[in-house]
């Protein structure tokens, strides 16, 4: 059963011995991370779930990490930590031919290293210190198909966690617009900064369909790499009922950054 969800942005930043002096400059979003990963430790998951947009990602289909053991890390950025999760292979084959019959495309790499979409979020969430509960973990790249497949997707990934007879968890590893503000690194547009306030505003009220419809030309003009992520999290989580705390938007970078836990009761 799915027991946890969230929302996590995944600027190496928000880590403290990248991030250094500007680390300050995101602590908002860094201590709800930190709630976050509070939440997931407390929920004792055998099985996380990653979405990541900075995968192996393919046009035409969604992407399993399928190495035994899942490993990576952010020495290039400047932090040591490294980690090595279980791959849970046999929820990941289920998700898989689960998903076939409905014409949802899904394959399979092997030794992929954990890209930062990952990392960032697994910091938070397994904690600094090594916890005496073993998660395996599931990595899945979204796909440059339409925003339609993503809900499909996550419609099957959700069924097929909710039935599992252990604990499951999902987090959609999603930063928003790169372009809310002059100087951002995909340069600025004034679309961005509408297209996250319609993000957190959609979020807020569960509007999934509205997610889903969003115009591909929007998503463009925007730079964002969050939006497949979210929607394939929140369809997972569809059937259930749940409510959002905590919750936060800053963007001090150009970037738009939005944490959520979407607590499940």
């Amino acid at each position: 059963m799915i027991r946890f969800a969230a929302i996590t942005p995944h600027p190496t930043v928000i880590i403290s011995s990248i991030g250094k002096g500007n680390y300050n400059l995101v602590k908002k979003t860094a201590n709800t991370m930190k709630q976050i990963g509070e939440r997931f430790q407390s929920v004792k998951a055998d099985t996380l779930v990653i979405v990541s947009p900075h995968g192996p990602v393919q046009y035409d289909k969604f992407i399993i990490n399928y190495s035994p053991t899942l490993r990576g890390g952010l020495q290039s950025f400047g932090d040591e930590r490294r980690f090595a999760l279980e791959n849970n292979r046999e929820l990941a084959d289920l998700i898989a031919s689960e998903s076939r019959p409905f014409g949802i495309p899904v394959g399979f790499v092997r030794e992929m290293e954990l890209d930062r979409g990952a990392l960032v979020p697994l910091h938070y969430l397994i904690g600094e210190k090594k916890s005496a509960h073993n998660q395996k973990l599931i990595h899945i790249s979204v796909s440059m198909l339409p925003l339609e497949y993503h809900y499909h997707f996550g419609r099957i990934l959700g069924k097929v966690l909710q039935e599992s007879s252990s604990v499951t968890a999902i987090a959609a590893s999603s930063d928003l617009s790169h372009r809310v503000s002059p100087g951002s690194p995909a340069g600025y547009s004034p679309q961005g900064r509408l297209f996250d306030k319609k993000i957190v505003e959609m979020v807020r009220k569960k509007d999934l369909k509205g997610l889903v419809d969003i115009e591909n030309d929007f998503l463009e003009e925007a730079g964002e790499c969050g939006l497949r992520p979210m929607i394939i999290m929140l369809s997972a989580i569809a059937n259930l009922r749940w409510d959002i705390r905590p919750f936060t938007y800053e963007a001090p970078f150009g970037v738009g950054y939005l944490a959520a836990n979407m607590n499940i009761k």
